[in-house]
């Protein structure tokens, strides 16, 4: 079962344009709030009508602007988990998951899903009795009821606390590897957007370059939206050309020109306070140290450049004020884009 999707829809601020083609997999929309990856979502099931373009699910047209197709939402079997979960606040949890069943006829599997959802002796409850992983886990099984071709996930853990999070995180694993048909799951949180999906789309003002390997996208971003979003911590601009050196005027320092970049992006963890071999040598004083559970973050000021170096370290042998040198290797610098 597929998705496929190419729309456009102005929004306040910029235009959503995406175009994207999924078969059988779970795909990740990753982005940052406002970006365009709900209305992505609501447009898909049917609840807002794009300006244009074609969507179609599993080989069926549910939307065409050119010939005029724009089916209801109940005839788009498609299932959509909401942030708030939209339970029935004056029915009980059997029959939430009894109002999905019955749009299929398949009330059989009522108890099956309450077994599996690990809702047993919840059944007679309403949804204000209920914890927040109960509800999402109502939510879900209503939504499994409905036998949908494809499953939209619109941030369903954002409501949650961390140690709940990792729970139904896990049970949502399994439900996804259940699921025989395509599910789109929309987020800011790029941990939870690898670990649940096989690739993902970053989505920056209404715009996407389109669904890249997961693996692929964090060991080579190639725009500055997914280098910030995958959670590189100096991206900075490339300035002018000379000798086939692009010179980065943020570090004071030259880089090896590369066709069509205009920005380059470095993890905080890639800098050393001691020489490497052909390394970059990048010095300034220390401006801020803070300091984490695991890792040390140090914030430089470059002495030839005008904006500030973020380093992730172990150990930082430095104090605020003190003149230091970092080295960065080449290897360890990728050029985006755009």
């Amino acid at each position: 079962m597929s998705i496929y999707l190419d729309i456009e829809k102005k929004l306040d601020g910029f235009t959503l344009r995406i175009q994207l083609n999924a078969d059988n997999i779970p795909i990740a929309l990753l982005g940052a709030s406002g970006s365009g990856k709900s209305m992505t979502l609501r447009c898909i099931a049917g609840i807002e009508r794009p300006d244009r373009g074609k969507i179609i699910i599993d080989g069926k047209t549910v939307f065409d602007s050119e010939q005029h197709i724009n089916l209801k939402p109940q005839k788009r079997q498609v299932g959509f988990l909401f942030q708030n979960y939209a339970l029935f606040q004056t029915m009980t949890v059997r029959q939430n998951i009894l109002c999905g069943a019955r749009r299929t006829g398949r009330t059989d599997k009522i108890q099956s899903l309450i077994e599996q959802f690990k809702l047993v002796g919840l059944e007679n409850r309403l949804p204000s009795e209920l914890s927040g992983g109960q509800q999402q886990r109502v939510a879900l099984a209503r939504i499994l009821a409905s036998e949908p071709r494809v499953l939209l996930l619109d941030e369903p853990f954002s409501a949650l606390d961390t140690f709940l999070r990792w729970q139904l995180e896990q049970q949502m694993f399994d439900v996804l590897q259940q699921f025989s048909g395509t599910v789109m799951l929309v987020s800011h949180n790029r941990e939870e957007a690898y670990r649940l999906c096989e690739k993902i789309a970053v989505l920056n003002n209404g715009f996407t370059t389109g669904l890249r390997e997961k693996q692929a996208l964090f060991t080579h971003p190639s725009t500055k939206a997914e280098a910030y979003l995958i959670g590189i911590e100096n991206v900075v601009d490339i300035g002018t050309i000379q000798d086939n050196n692009f010179n980065i005027p943020a570090w004071g320092i030259c880089v090896k020109a590369h066709d069509s970049a205009v920005a380059i992006a470095v993890s905080g963890k890639s800098f050393c306070s001691e020489r490497i071999e052909n390394g970059i040598p990048i010095s300034g004083v220390v401006a801020q140290i803070l300091e984490g559970p695991n890792d040390i973050i140090v914030l430089v000021t470059p002495s030839k450049g005008n904006g500030l170096l973020h380093w992730t370290t172990t150990q930082a042998n430095c104090v605020v004020g003190q003149t230091i040198t970092l080295w960065l290797s080449p290897n360890h610098i990728h050029y985006l884009a755009e």
